[in-house]
């Protein structure tokens, strides 16, 4: 009898330089690609990081570990586009809230806001090891902060510049775009013009330019125009965040928001839109005040806040604006985090407004806003959005999924839930109970759209030579678990998390590998 391979290999003691055909081999499970096409029936085969084989596997073939994905779907893992980890994935790089929702890739630094040395905090976190995959955006508020601070005037010619040369290195340490928070201090003092030159620097780079935008209420299709225009001008992929509408008197714009976006599609800009499945958003109490009142910095708010006069005049106009925007009063903001007392976490301001011993009126709920801004300020979770907006944005071909969340820390404060079930919701509730989407489509919204706009050129598709970020599921089970009153609980369903061909969520449990790196542009 001849004995060939391995089996001679073994004979002779040398049985361990015969290595298994696969790292990884998942057999009989559903694969959606990612492309938004049917699912079809296939085994996957991972090695070294990558998906190998695609297709029937040999009966016959070996692996270190073969997971049985019957009544179950193998997808890409999901990219999420919009996330704010800065601070957070620090303290804990595995990102758990994350991994537990399906997501292996991140892109950080949106709304403006990002580290504002790039390749040092790269470096950090290549040290760390982390959980998923993370790329970051270089932030225009960060660079402005940088070069001007927060003063509320023009950037002069020589400031613009220097804003340029920063971005510019940004991008060479690896960024993957440029992203703007022109709602926020100190990006809203900006002009069009400014921003224009600064994601031009990007752009010379290959980025992108995601933008929160100058406003998402009354005055949107203006600030839809801005944003698409910066990507017309400057010949880059535009990608505007969590696409809403955030007024309740104009609930139900979105038609007319989504046609203008549609519109500049058909001009040739590539623009598209991320979305978060919530009817509510998250962000800073200090939103509340005037923009005007927020510049120079904490020293210049508290002497604004403290002067009766301008006082008054601050009042006046929040009184002005809440009235405008279709509210009676600040009950639709309720208190996520807030330091100095976290007995507020969870309530809304008009409870914290009675239990500061004061009647209930807005003049009242004005003054226990203005007192929380001088401690130091809050975030807050806020009831601005209407179901059918976030039905009908949904339904729109190029929204991507992105959850605006960031790393949390179990159990301290009281945040939005879209940090742990952004995902598993939609796959629970707008797939599988209401069918505003099909499996093949959501699935599609969190791999491969996301991964065509910031050119992730080997993830967000299920094909041979892509990079092994691979979940398996059973869509009938996957349930998000975190909600407004009880936000941290861990989505439930996602059995199987590889990241980069390694195990990250095994049986639904996290493990200890930290296989993600860090995606720089261009590498």
């Amino acid at each position: 009898m001849i004995v060939r391979g391995c089996l001679l290999l073994a004979l002779l003691g040398a049985a361990s330089v015969c290595a298994a055909d696969y790292d990884i081999l998942i057999r009989n499970g559903r694969v959606i690609d990612g492309a938004g096409n049917p699912w079809f029936r296939a085994d996957v085969g991972i090695k070294n990081g990558r998906i190998a084989a695609l297709g029937s596997i040999p009966a016959n073939a070996t692996a270190d570990r073969t997971i049985d994905a019957q009544g179950r779907v193998v997808t890409p893992g999901f990219i999420d586009v919009h996330t704010h980890v800065e601070s957070g994935i620090e303290k804990i790089p595995r990102a758990d809230n994350f991994l537990l929702d399906g997501v292996t890739t991140i892109v950080t630094g949106n709304c403006g806001s990002s580290e504002a040395d790039l390749a040092k905090w790269f470096a950090q976190l290549d040290q760390l090891g982390l959980g998923l995959n993370l790329a970051s955006l270089y932030g225009h508020n960060t660079v402005r902060s940088e070069v001007m601070g927060r003063a509320n005037r023009s950037a002069t010619a020589e400031e613009i510049a220097r804003m340029q040369a920063l971005v510019d290195k940004a991008m060479q340490d690896g960024a993957v775009g440029f992203s703007t928070g022109l709602e926020y201090v100190p990006g809203t003092y900006s002009s069009s013009d400014e921003v224009i030159a600064l994601a031009k620097s990007a752009a010379r780079h290959g980025g992108v330019y995601a933008s929160h935008m100058r406003d998402e209420g009354p005055v949107i299709l203006d600030a839809i125009h801005e944003a698409c225009r910066i990507g017309e001008v400057n010949r880059m992929p535009v990608q505007i965040s969590h696409f809403k509408i955030d007024t309740k008197r104009i609930w139900g714009a979105s038609d007319k928001s989504l046609a203008l976006v549609e519109e500049y599609r058909r001009k040739g800009v590539d623009v598209v839109v991320d979305q978060y499945p919530y009817d509510r958003y998250s962000t800073g109490l200090s939103i509340q005040l005037p923009t005007w009142a927020l510049a120079d910095g904490q020293a210049a708010v508290k002497e604004r806040l403290t002067n009766p006069g301008t006082r008054k005049r601050i009042a006046a106009e929040m009184e002005k604006k809440l009235r405008e925007d279709g509210y009676d009063d600040y009950s639709f903001i309720m208190i996520a985090s807030f330091r100095p007392n976290p007995a507020y976490e969870g309530k809304t301001i008009s409870e914290i407004n009675t239990l500061r011993g004061r009647s209930r009126s807005v003049a009242n709920e004005i003054e226990t806003i203005f007192e929380i801004v001088l401690q130091g300020g809050a975030s807050g979770v806020f009831h601005g959005m209407g179901e059918v907006d976030v039905d009908r944005i949904m339904r729109y071909p190029n929204t991507a999924i992105a959850s605006d969340g960031g790393v949390r820390e179990f159990g301290v404060g009281m945040p939005h839930p879209r940090s742990y079930g952004t995902n598993a919701r939609v796959l629970a509730e707008y797939v599988r109970r209401r069918n505003v989407l099909t499996l093949e489509d959501a699935v599609r919204r969190m791999t491969s759209l996301p991964a065509r706009t910031f050119r992730f050129k080997d993830r967000g598709l299920l094909r041979e030579g892509a990079v092994a970020d691979v979940l398996v599921f059973d869509p009938a089970k996957v349930t998000d678990k975190s909600s407004f009153t009880n936000p941290h609980q861990y989505s439930e369903g996602f059995d199987f998390v590889l990241v980069n061909g390694k195990l990250a969520v095994d049986e639904g449990k996290l493990t200890t590998a930290r296989a993600g790196q860090v995606i720089r542009r261009g590498k």
